[in-house]
């Protein structure tokens, strides 16, 4: 009966070995990890699901925390694979953002992101601290909250036809807006939770200071000469080399940045930005966009194997809470903006519906962020996957509801 374990550990005795090396082990985590996203991916395919849903389903079924056992050998390895997806998938999604489009964004864009964003995340914030969640819980919390996943509502807007629609524009617009200043309020966030256990006017204070002068001198003097280095690699045509390059400088300045306390996020997303700003931008990201998707799944999986499920149902009330509470703050103060700003309700409710749906990428980068300074308890991650799980799964009729709102004759144009 137990015969087929010799003949096992003879084809693979280093694998199977007490004294296995933490090099097989990876190697071993990395092939669960590929499997069973494949086979996940597969069945969220079939029942036309986002792929998101199936990342994160595909890391809780590894997951150390699902019974009847972990598929994987190490916790570390999965916390390394983690720590390599959030760097690729927000540089990334800097160079979506040069900063020639930051700068021709609309007024009323960067007015809506702002106080959308802000308004969120002050009143999810009041919402968790009432339902008992320590003070940096609540916080991270609550900034995730205020991010709606642009990846997930494009391709819910293309998928409907929705995409040229006026509300989808201004909802690209309100979107760009809205992760970079989440990106820098997770740098102060991180920051203060390094300085000081208690957020004091100083530590804030000295925490904004910080994030400033780094978002600052990067995009200044990096601006000055990174495009320039880049743009002299990609006039030689050769491929692999402007690669190792571009993701040289992608690590380095993740490195500098948590070197200064903030989120390696931060840095590979200004890494993105200065890469964005090269003649030979297009170039990178056409090298990129495969490493980005396959760093982004094992970011996602990762997250999802870090989630104790046994939790799951402890925290579904304060979840549906949490998700009602964000989806009401931003679809109320986005339209009513919108409106004040002389848009017609059509467009204004159309925009808030679609800002108010999915949360994603960013939000799940956001926790992790806190989680990686100590600032936050383990539970919050279960939490935020259940809310990126049903939220990523309404999000399509949520938007479907505003696209059949009939339209209004009266419409005023970006600016």
């Amino acid at each position: 009966m137990n015969s087929t374990v010799p003949a096992i550990s003879s084809l693979f005795p280093r694998l199977f070995a007490p004294s296995a090396q933490p090099g097989d082990l990876i190697v071993q985590d990395f092939a669960v990890v590929m499997i069973v996203a494949a086979i996940m991916i597969a069945i969220t395919y079939r029942l036309k699901q986002p792929i998101l849903i199936g990342y994160l389903l595909a890391g809780m079924v590894i997951g150390p925390f699902t019974p009847p056992f972990s598929l994987i050998s190490s916790v570390n390895t999965i916390n390394t694979l983690a720590e390599l997806g959030i760097i690729m998938l927000l540089f990334v999604v800097g160079t979506e953002f040069p900063i020639a489009k930051l700068r021709a964004v609309g007024r009323i864009s960067i007015l809506t992101a702002l106080l959308e964003t802000v308004g969120t995340l002050l009143i999810v914030f009041f919402i968790t601290q009432n339902l008992g969640f320590p003070f940096f819980d609540a916080m991270f919390l609550a900034l995730a909250l205020s991010i709606t996943s642009t990846v997930v509502t494009i391709r819910v807007l293309e998928d409907l036809g929705l995409i040229k629609d006026q509300s989808s524009i201004l909802l690209l617009g309100i979107s760009i807006v809205e992760d970079v200043i989440a990106i820098s309020i997770l740098g102060m966030l991180q920051s203060v939770a390094t300085l000081n256990s208690q957020a004091s006017i100083i530590t804030i204070l000295l925490s904004v200071g910080i994030v400033g002068a780094f978002i600052g001198t990067v995009l200044t003097v990096g601006s000055k000469f990174v495009p320039k280095i880049i743009d002299r690699v990609g006039a030689t045509n050769d491929r692999a080399l402007l690669l190792i390059l571009i993701l040289g400088f992608a690590f380095s300045l993740s490195f500098v940045a948590k070197g200064f306390g903030l989120s390696v996020a931060t840095g590979a997303f200004l890494a993105g930005v200065l890469v964005a700003e090269s003649k030979s931008a297009e170039m990178a990201k056409n090298l990129i966009v495969p490493l980005r998707d396959m760093f982004a799944a094992i970011f996602f999986i990762s997250i999802g194997a870090l989630m104790d499920i046994s939790l799951v149902l402890s925290f579904i009330v304060p979840a549906m809470v949490l998700i009602l509470t964000s989806f009401a703050a931003k679809l109320l103060i986005v339209t009513g903006v919108l409106v004040r700003a002389g848009y017609d309700h059509t467009t204004a409710l159309r925009t808030g519906l679609g800002m108010s749906g999915a949360k994603g990428e960013l939000s799940l980068a956001v926790v992790k962020g806190g989680l990686d300074v100590g600032a936050i308890t383990l539970p919050l991650l279960p939490i935020l996957g259940a809310i990126t799980i049903i939220t990523t799964f309404i999000a399509p009729y949520i938007i479907r509801l505003g696209g059949r709102l009939q339209s209004q004759p009266t419409a005023k144009t970006e600016r």
